[in-house]
């Protein structure tokens, strides 16, 4: 992969009770912006090989299939649709789900997406101008997201979302 950026964030929960949240590939759509819905598409519900679903506000979708699995730590999913690979402008992508003990019962999460883009230099380009940016501040946004939907279990409505924002 060409590009990778990250984020994190401390949650005031202990790992072991962090990780069983993150374990539930079912539950996406709960902390993720612009999800609809996760349906998981195969008999594994968790590990390398379990794959879920995640529908977009407007009808799209992407798969995304655990291709790394640690054990109470964190997972890595490529993201595609289908087996047509992933949509434009990336070539390929992955996102990394990780998790820290920060001590005194704190948990520190990392968000990580990494990617290659299409189109050779003008996707090199595009990556320097803007999305860079953009795709941080999605990691901002699921981060938060997550925090808050493991903390109250309430799904992180737009205005919830804005509010953590705000409060950052």
């Amino acid at each position: 992969m060409d590009h990778s950026h990250s984020y994190s964030l401390e949650m005031p929960l202990p790992l072991d009770a962090a990780w069983l949240r993150l374990r539930d590939l079912g539950v996406a759509h709960h902390y993720v912006p612009g999800l609809t819905g996760t349906e998981i598409t195969t008999a594994l519900k968790e590990g390398v090989g379990a794959s879920r679903r995640v529908h977009q506000t407007g009808g799209g979708w992407i798969d995304e299939t655990v291709t790394s699995w640690t054990e109470g730590h964190g997972f890595d999913i490529r993201l595609h649709r289908g087996e047509e690979g992933m949509v434009a402008p990336f070539r390929e992508a992955s996102f990394r789900y990780w998790l820290e003990d920060a001590g005194a019962s704190r948990t520190r999460l990392v968000l990580t997406l990494s990617y290659s883009l299409r189109w050779g230099m003008f996707g090199t380009l595009l990556e320097r101008l803007a999305m860079g940016r953009g795709v941080t501040g999605n990691l901002r946004d699921v981060a938060l997201g997550l925090r808050e939907y493991y903390l109250t279990g309430n799904t992180v409505t737009p205005e919830r979302r804005a509010e953590l924002k705000r409060a950052q």
